[in-house]
Parts: C-alpha cells; structure tokens; sequence
C-alpha cells in the first residue's frame, strides 16, 4: 500500500517504511499475543537486522545472527539454557545457509525493490511462494532434527506433514480470524471451528504407529558431531560434499547403548520431591516401582520426571510397572506412563474399583490394554539372570480392611552375578510399610529380607524402620526419598539415628538427587562405585551448593540442607 502511494514514497522510502512498519506490526502482534518468551526473541532478532540495514551495514548473515544472538542474550542470560533459543537460532541460520547464493546480496545490504506485478503474475507468484515455502519447511525439519534428539531425544515423524497443515491454517485462516473478531465477535465462532478442525487433524497425525522415533541420550561427542553433519546437509555446496555429513549422524542415531551384564541390574531411585519412583533395569527388562507424586491436577512426576528420563535413557516400553499402594505420591505419576508407553503388565495391591486399573485394562486412543495382576508375598519371577520376588502383602491382606500403607508391596531384588567379595547383590523396595507390617515380615520371611540397599520404608516416618527389622536386612545403604522441607518432617531425627548407629550409609535425594546403582560390583559404569552414586555429585550444576559435611547425603536434622 506504501508503495502505491507516490507522496507516501516520496516522503518516506518504501524499504524504511517497509522495514520500521514491519518492526511495529510485530512488536504490536507480540504484545497482543501476551509477550511470551519466543514473541520477545523474535522482536529482539528483527530489530537487530532491522537497524542495521536501516544503518546502510553490509555485514555477511552469519555476523547479523551473532549480533542478534547476542542482543537476545544482553536482555535475558538466561536463554542460553532453552532450547527454543537454539532452535530458533539454528531454524534461521539454516534457512540463511540454505538459500541459494545471489551475486553482491548480504544480509545488511539495501535491495532494490522489482516493479510493481500486474495480475497475471499472481498465480506464478503463488506457485513460487509454495515451492519456497516447501524448502524451507524441509531444510527446517532436517536440519533441526539433530537438535530435537539432543535436546528432547525424540524425532517426529510426522512433523513436516503437519507443519504443512499447521503452519498456513494458522497463518491464513485462524490468527486472521482471531484478530477480526475483536471487531466482529462472530468470527472468533469461526475461528473456534477452525482451531477444532486443526486439533483433530493433527491428533489423527500423532495417532499413526510411529508418528515419534526417540533414542538414547547420546555422548557429548556425538552431539557435536551430528550438529557438524546436519549443517554440512543443509549448506548449498555440492552433494560430495554434503553426503559427508550422514556418518556424523549415526553415533547420535544410533548411540552406544550400556546395559547391565546378564545376572545384573541397575538400581535409579528417581529424585521425584516427596514420594517414591524406582526404576530397574536388567539385560532387557525394565521394571518401574512406583511413579512418583501428583503435583497438580495438572502435572505429575510422571509428566514431568519419570518419561523424559526413561526417553533419555532409550526406554521405550516398560515390562511391568508396580504401584506398592493407592497413596498419590505413589500413584500420582502412574496415568502419564500408562498414556504414554506401552506397560506390559501393572502389578499393584489396588482395589478392583480404582481408576488406574480400569485405564490399564483398555486400549483406547491407540494404547494396548496392560495386563492388571495383584500383588501377593510369594510371586516370583527372573528376568536375565535377577530374581525378583514379593514378600508382602499375604493373599488374605485383601479380604481385611488395612489401611493403604499396610497393603504396600513389598519387593526384594537379586542379582547372580557376584562382586569382589563373592556375594550376591540385593535391594528391598518397601513402599509405605509401618512398624506392624515390618514385624510381621519378621515372623514370616526373616532370611529373605537381607538386602545391600534399602529403599527406607514411608520415607524414614516415625512409624517404620524399627530396630528389628533394620538388623534384620543389615543394609550398607539406605535411600531416603523425600521432599526438599516436607512437611512431615521425613526422614525423623530419631530414624536417622537408628541408621546411624549401625553404620548404614544415608542417601536422601533432597541433596544427593536421583541415586544410581549398578548391582553387580563390576566397572560396567566406571562413575557407579560399590555404594552407588549421586547424580547431582557426577553431573554437578554450577548453580547447585555444595554441602561440605560427613552426613551430607542426609542434610541436618532439621531438614534443610546447609
């Protein structure tokens, strides 16, 4: 419109007016849409180029992008640990790197404006945006690729079809339709349709076998390295050149997977707050015990910990999942991996009326039904050599009226392979037993509760963890999972000093994190000594304290760390 007005040019240039209209309607949009985190990026970046061609600068592109990387990161530090930072930078940068090389252009440079299109240039036009619009959207989901396994370990594979739905749907059709109907409110019905019209193609695109590839987190070598390929991919140089990018891409693909030894496990009690998530992996199975607290109706260690863990790790199904009892720091994640990964079997000591179990037992939106058993003390099984077996609760426990954390299963964990000093490693997950519970596994299964590790029964409550039972397992480590200042004060002073005086190692994961433990006394993992290790000490942030005491696993007794 500019540009069809002469007095308008003459007074101000198209290209200025062009460039700082622009930079308004964005800025105006921004704010409009909220100022969120990706809004602000995006202003910051086309202000930056927007000055310098305003400034006659005639920088190369990889310049410009520096600089407006460099702007973003002056207003918010903080950036440069988000990944929408990184794959807004990079999506840019490929789509610069990517396009095809004109004679004198930069990325700062003026431009002379073409003459003015007459009607019967539209369609070619048309054609023209749709085959550009078509490159970009591939160089974008190639070249990004890389960079969601890194950060998300995870590949959608029907990304670029639903862009290409997603991205002119919106564009053309519902942010039009939004902004209208501030004028014209029946629009914004419209609109509603339209958004409904989306969601159901795109969640018809997400249901398809496959629609998400993930893999193992991988070496930081091989991250580098497979970012290194997918630039030589994506940069416009000839295809001898660019296939030497595809064996980049293979160690980040395809990763170097670790998996305990036949007649081994490895032992992850997850750092979920306050509640209980432990995972154990043996050669090739994965067995899930419990999955952590509920923290809102909205989110769940489920949600938030335990599936981007098990991603990372390259766990794409779960050979049995067992919830000890009904409580939600037990259960509360136990709905996001049922949704979200195939669950062979949940083992559980639920009652037959619980929602959890009615989830399990359908295959509805695409998940298969799970295999529901409860849990009863004598059930055993082996998996690669590592016997599991259920000491609690007795078969006739669901014919009474206990409250939930008498019914916790009980499950004791044992390796055949042996370390250095001849003897077989074992852990005892407790749930939430009490003190009766505890004595009654004293009566009926004294030998079989001897355990190297510990899962402290009700996150070391006054109610468990008695003398008896303590010098009845004799264990060399025992693991507190709490919350950071619960508010039940778990672990109790008194506990802790019952540990204490038998010499047991304490791990709390308010300062250790999660703790990890391979049970088999060899080097598989040379960072896993024979006690185990604390994630937070071998994968230490800068911004974390360091808690320079004896019993610094455990933090003082008031429960706060020093």
């Amino acid at each position: 419109l500019w540009r069809r007005s002469p007095r308008a040019s003459l007074r101000v240039p198209a290209p200025f007016a062009a460039r700082w209209g622009g930079l308004g309607a964005a800025f105006a949009y921004a704010v409009f849409s909220g100022w969120g985190v990706p809004s602000q990026r995006t202003i910051w970046m086309l202000a930056t180029v927007t000055v310098l061609q305003t400034l006659g600068v005639r920088w190369p592109w990889p310049l410009v992008l520096l600089l407006a990387a460099v702007v973003v990161t002056v207003g918010d530090p903080w950036a440069l640990l988000q990944a929408g930072f990184w794959l807004s930078f990079a999506a840019v940068g490929l789509l610069m790197a990517s396009s095809p090389v004109r004679p004198g252009a930069s990325a700062g440079a003026g431009h002379v404006e073409p003459a003015l299109p007459g009607w019967r240039t539209v369609p070619h036009r048309l054609v023209g945006a749709a085959r550009e619009g078509l490159r970009a959207q591939w160089v974008a989901t190639l070249g990004l690729a890389p960079l969601s396994l890194v950060f998300f370990q995870q590949i959608s594979i029907v990304g670029f079809v639903a862009n290409l739905i997603a991205i002119p749907a919106i564009t053309l059709v519902i942010t039009p339709l939004a902004l209208l109907g501030v004028a014209l409110v029946p629009l914004w019905a419209v609109g509603a349709w339209a958004i409904g019209l989306l969601n159901a193609a795109l969640g018809w695109l997400a249901g398809w076998p496959g629609a998400v590839w993930t893999a193992p987190s991988a070496p930081f070598w091989a991250q580098m390295g497979a970012l290194l390929g997918a630039a030589l991919l994506m940069l416009p140089l000839p295809w001898r050149a660019r296939l030497l990018g595809l064996p980049l891409l293979l160690a980040l693909v395809l990763p170097p997977g670790t998996r305990p030894a036949p007649g081994a496990f490895e032992l992850v009690a997850v750092d979920i707050g306050q509640g209980t998530a432990v995972l154990v992996r043996t050669r090739t199975h994965l067995l899930v015990f419990d999955a952590g607290p509920q923290y809102s109706r909205d989110s769940d260690a489920g949600q938030r910990v335990l599936l981007p863990l098990l991603r990372s790790r390259g766990e794409t199904r779960v050979d049995r999942l067992v919830l000890s009892h009904r409580d939600t720091d037990h259960v509360g994640g136990a709905r996001s991996l049922l949704e979200a990964l195939p669950v062979d079997e949940l083992l559980s000591s639920l009652e037959a009326e619980h929602p959890l179990l009615a989830l399990a037992a359908s295959s509805s939106n695409g998940r298969t039904s799970t295999t529901t058993t409860r849990c009863v003390a004598g059930q055993a099984w082996d998996w690669d050599g590592v016997h599991f077996e259920l000491l609690w609760p007795p078969d006739d426990a669901y014919a009474r009226t206990w409250k939930s954390n008498a019914m916790s299963c009980v499950l004791r964990v044992s390796a055949s392979a042996t370390g250095g000093d001849g003897s077989g490693r074992s852990a005892l997950l407790t749930g939430d037993i009490e003190r009766d519970q505890e004595a009654q596994l004293l009566l009926r299964v004294p030998e079989a509760l001897r355990s190297e590790v510990l899962i402290v029964p009700h996150h070391g409550s006054r109610t468990s963890s008695t003398a008896a039972f303590l010098d009845a397992v004799r264990p060399r480590v025992a693991v507190f999972q709490a919350g950071y200042r619960n508010r039940f004060g778990h672990p109790a002073p008194d506990v802790l000093e019952r540990y204490r005086e038998r010499g047991i190692r304490r791990v709390a994961s308010p300062a250790c994190g999660a703790w990890r433990w391979l049970a088999n006394g060899r080097a598989d993992d040379p960072s896993d000594g024979p006690d185990g290790v604390c994630l937070r000490d071998a994968e230490r942030r800068y911004w974390q304290h360091h808690v320079d005491a004896d019993d610094e696993r455990e933090g003082p007794r008031d429960n706060t760390l020093r």
